[in-house]
This record gives C-alpha cells, sequence and structure tokens, in this order.
C-alpha cells in the first residue's frame, strides 16, 4: 500500500435505495452476486445482466440494516430502476433513486470508521465512502486520478464493458469478486456457468503499455498479422484491451504501428498462467 491516504469524490456514481421486506430475494434472483447472506456495513460487487449473458450494469449492493444501496453508474441510475421496476412484479420492495454522494479512499489498511465499506474488489482499491468527507490528514484527488490508479492497477471498469457487449468473465467479474457460481439462478446465469464450466477463459481484459497516447477505442491490437484484440480505454503509455490470451501474451505486439505488449496484473496472473510464455 501507498503510505499516502487519497481521498476522492465520485460524481460518476450514484445511488438507488432498496427497502421493503422483500428486498433481498428480489435481488437475489436477478444479479450475479450473493445476498442473503449481505452484513450491514459490507459491499458485494456483482452486475445485471442481460438474459443472453451480457453486462448491462456493474453495481456494488451495500447492506444497510433492512435495506441495501445500489452503488452504480450515474448516467445509467434512471434506466437501472426503471428495469428493477419492470423486474419487481408482486414483490415487496421500494426502489428509489438516492442523492447521497458517493466517494473512495485508498492507501490504508486501517478502517476509516463510519460511512465507508471495503472495495470487495481488490485490498489496493480501498474504501467507498457514502456521505462522507475526507478523513484529516488525507490528500484528495480527482475522480480522473481514481482511474489513473485503477488501470496501473489493471481493474477495468464501465468505459471498458459498454453495455450490452461485453461477457463478465471477459472483464473479469469472476477475479474480482464480482460472481458467485454458488448462487442459485439470476439473470443471465445459464451462458455465465456454460463459459465457467468450459474452463479456460481465452479472451480477457488487461492492460497494454506503449509509447505515446492512448489509440482510439475500437483500435486493433496485433500480433504480426493476427488480430490479438482491440483497444477499450487509456491514457499515455497505458490502456485496457480486450486481448485473445493465446496471442497476446509474451508476444510482440503492435498497436497503432507502434510495439506494444500485454501485462498481466499480479492478481490476474494464476488465472492466465497457461497463457504466458
Amino acid at each position: 500500500m501507498s503510505s499516502t491516504v487519497t481521498f476522492a469524490h465520485l460524481p460518476s456514481r450514484s445511488l438507488i435505495a432498496l427497502s421493503g421486506p422483500d428486498w433481498k430475494s428480489f435481488l437475489q434472483g436477478l444479479i450475479t452476486q450473493e445476498v442473503e447472506t449481505l452484513a450491514d456495513g459490507e459491499a458485494r460487487f456483482g452486475a445485471l445482466l442481460t438474459a443472453q449473458g451480457r453486462l448491462l450494469y456493474d453495481l456494488f449492493v451495500v447492506g444497510r440494516g433492512e435495506g441495501a444501496w445500489l452503488d452504480v453508474e450515474a448516467e445509467h441510475r434512471a434506466a437501472m430502476i426503471q428495469r428493477l421496476t419492470i423486474y419487481r412484479l408482486r414483490a415487496k420492495v421500494e426502489i428509489a433513486a438516492d442523492e447521497t454522494p458517493v466517494s473512495i479512499l485508498y492507501g490504508t489498511d486501517a478502517a476509516p470508521g463510519a460511512g465507508w465499506v471495503r472495495d470487495p474488489r481488490l485490498p489496493e482499491l480501498g474504501w467507498r465512502g457514502y456521505g462522507v468527507s475526507a478523513p484529516a490528514g488525507t490528500v484528495t484527488v480527482t475522480e480522473a486520478e481514481r482511474e489513473a490508479q485503477k488501470l496501473a492497477l489493471g481493474v477495468p471498469g464501465p468505459r471498458d464493458w459498454g453495455s450490452e457487449k461485453t461477457y463478465p468473465i471477459e472483464a473479469d467479474f469472476d477475479l474480482l469478486n464480482g460472481i458467485d457460481f454458488k448462487k442459485g439462478c439470476f439473470v443471465g446465469q445459464e451462458t455465465t456457468s456454460r463459459m465457467k464450466r468450459r474452463g479456460t477463459i481465452k479472451t480477457r481484459m488487461l492492460p497494454i503499455v506503449f509509447d505515446g497516447p492512448a489509440p482510439a477505442p475500437g483500435t486493433e491490437v496485433l500480433n504480426g498479422e493476427l488480430r490479438a484484440g482491440e483497444v477499450l480505454s487509456g491514457a499515455d503509455g497505458r490502456a485496457f484491451a480486450l486481448l485473445r490470451l493465446d496471442r497476446a501474451l509474451g508476444a510482440a505486439l503492435t498497436v497503432d504501428g507502434r510495439p506494444a505488449r500485454a501485462e498481466v496484473p499480479a492478481w490476474m496472473a494464476s488465472a492466465v498462467a497457461e497463457f504466458a510464455a
């Protein structure tokens, strides 16, 4: 962990409040994550999928006693509320927008206090805060700087997977505690479970490194004349790409005519070891 404790507001995130006696059973049948055992003050990472198993929306479920918050992309909140309302049917659950602001804190292992929950994906991602201010002694950064931290860690986000384009395993949800394969049915479960049962996952999101500015999203990543993948989001010298692992790992790649190489984050290494040269 860094010795600097860093705080940022996340204006790209917003909350949906769930309440009512059926909220757990209602959500349990919809999303990729187990919620029946969710504790008060705990967050779990997951997603709502299409019936075909593609990513619609990522989310964090945050336990709040008799209900929960869903921490979602702000631009998708209205659409997600609409979709949840369609699924509600006769379930006794209330679904409403909540304007509590979302923040993050990283660079410390110590619990920062009330209003903070541990990010369930990786320890390095720190804590997610709801309606809290920056603790004393922290350095405040922009959300863009938080995105740079995630890029350095190799953790993709909504800019990379879009909506209804990507399977959650391709977006590394299985490696980031975003799918519970032991729970019962959820929307898109059949496709997700089948991909898992097949064993080896051949396509994943991971960083590539290169010199100069990030190529445009959609730019091909090449292994010689073979297509190895495509660029997603990025910054100078580094970007996420959706890569075919057997063509990308350990290979001399090019992107936009520039030399590039795939970089495997430590948290992903064992999952892709068979492809690494």
